[in-house]
């Protein structure tokens, strides 16, 4: 997408083949990857004009899963890496926006320590119900920055409990954890069996994407989405899909809250649908088949996160 010119957030992919040594190294990533990782990191630095783990200007990345065939939600992504207890308040100042800032820390504490440390998420979900209920409030969207700060500790105290240690602080270490737990999850329970069902070879493993936070959960010119470029269904050539309104990538398949369907946009958000519509288009016409994508629209910009 990159390559066509589409607005693609700054990132790089480790391939395939370091998988396959992650596997032969006894689950470890090799050595020469954290200094190419290095290297690459400070690229995105210079393109993005952030800094990974800086204290005025951060940069957060993703780390999702790529493998040569697509296996739709069956291997794992981190968003917002690269936040800590002090990077969180770089974030606050530099967006002025505490309640997004704190949003996005609980959300990589939740995902790292399910993802990474094995903690699983139904520990993290009940205290945020437990809070909404207390607060006599339905929608995440509804707690405050001081509710969000409440429940980070809250957040922080299960991984102690449960590893024995602390969240980490490193945003080194975040982002090696975090290569390696994608790599695991290409051998995950439901990966293996996916790949069995659908005669896909277990040796192929798995690319890990690390691209640039854009987010969609800054307010109400943000949104994100997912989209086919024609009816599932049926084939016919027509804008099919979902979005929200001030919302993170999960959200839209979490079933926490309602998503709106895509037409709508029209009226919320009409510049973006119609570089949408374009952009289906392009990719239809590029890949010769029916394209299912991830979008995010960060301040009134759109990015496009993926196509498959």
């Amino acid at each position: 997408m990159a390559k066509l010119g589409l607005p693609v957030p700054p990132g790089f992919t480790i391939s395939t083949k370091v998988c396959e040594d992650f596997y032969k190294n006894n689950k470890k990533l090799p050595k020469k990857i954290f200094q190419q990782v290095k290297k690459e990191i400070k690229i995105i630095e210079k393109i993005s004009k952030k800094k990974f783990g800086d204290l005025s200007n951060p940069l957060l990345v993703s780390v999702r899963s790529g493998s040569k065939v697509s296996m739709p939600g069956m291997m794992d992504t981190i968003l917002n890496l690269g936040l800590n207890d002090k990077t969180v308040i770089a974030l606050k100042n530099k967006t002025s926006n505490g309640r997004f800032a704190k949003d996005s820390y609980r959300r990589l504490i939740q995902m790292y320590s399910n993802v990474v440390l094995g903690i699983e998420s139904h520990f993290f979900e009940e205290l945020i119900e437990n809070y909404k209920l207390t607060k006599g409030v339905i929608q995440d969207t509804e707690l405050e920055e001081d509710d969000w700060d409440g429940l980070i500790n809250n957040f922080k105290e299960v991984v102690k409990e449960k590893t024995r240690k602390n969240f980490p602080q490193d945003v080194n270490e975040q982002l090696h954890g975090a290569i390696s737990a994608v790599f695991l999850s290409w051998n995950s329970k439901r990966a293996k069996a996916y790949r069995r069902i659908n005669s896909i070879p277990d040796h192929w493993g798995t690319a890990v994407n690390i691209q640039t936070m854009v987010f969609g959960n800054m307010g109400d010119d943000c949104a994100t989405g997912v989209a086919f470029t024609r009816n599932p269904s049926t084939g016919k050539k027509e804008v099919f899909g979902e979005y929200l309104i001030n919302a993170q990538g999960e959200d839209v398949v979490a079933g926490t809250r309602t998503p709106k369907n895509l037409i709508s946009m029209k009226k919320s958000m009409l510049k973006i649908f119609q570089q949408l519509k374009k952009i289906f288009n392009l990719l239809e016409n590029k890949y010769k088949d029916m394209q299912d994508i991830e979008f995010t629209v960060e301040n009134n910009q759109l990015w496009m996160l993926q196509t498959r």
